[in-house]
């Protein structure tokens, strides 16, 4: 296959990344969805699907909010103008959403997660991130033996 891409490839509204691990290793308290800033090649590059948010986090600089650590891989129909993989993306929400993350943020054990990536109805590129504290091994163990137990009781249910 040669570098161009069909129209039809294209994410024009939908999801594009999930991190399918953020709710089985923190335990979420508040979600929220923010906008991001992004260049041109990072749109591009996102509308074909190539993002990844499993290893992203929630950062403060100067009262502001960004997401470190999420991989968009470099638009292949690129010319002059590319962008960094792995570069801090700022966050944009309303003012008091920004304080209640920072609040949150400076207690002890927060973290602020990528959980979706998505464009919306608009066409937007829109994030959804959750405020949660990591979970400890027994706390994991006990989620998977609550799943277990659910898919066992609908399974007697159906019979």
């Amino acid at each position: 296959m040669s570098g161009k891409s069909k129209k039809a490839e294209y994410i024009s509204t939908g999801l594009v990344a999930q991190n399918r691990r953020a709710h089985f290793d923190y335990l979420i308290d508040d979600t929220f969805i923010a906008g991001l800033v992004l260049t041109g090649t990072e749109v591009k590059s996102l509308r074909l699907g190539h993002a990844n948010i499993n290893e992203a986090y929630g950062i403060t600089e100067n009262n502001e909010l960004y997401m470190s650590n999420m991989f968009i891989a470099e638009y292949i129909n690129k010319g002059y103008e590319t962008h960094a993989e792995r570069r801090n993306r700022k966050l944009l929400l309303q003012h008091r959403e920004i304080v209640k993350i920072q609040n949150a943020l400076n207690k002890k054990g927060a973290t602020l997660i990528a959980m979706k990536l998505f464009f919306d109805n608009h066409g937007r590129a829109k994030l959804e991130i959750g405020l949660g504290r990591g979970k400890k091994l027994y706390d994991k163990r006990e989620t998977a033996k609550e799943r277990d137990w659910n898919r066992e009781k609908s399974r007697l249910m159906m019979s």
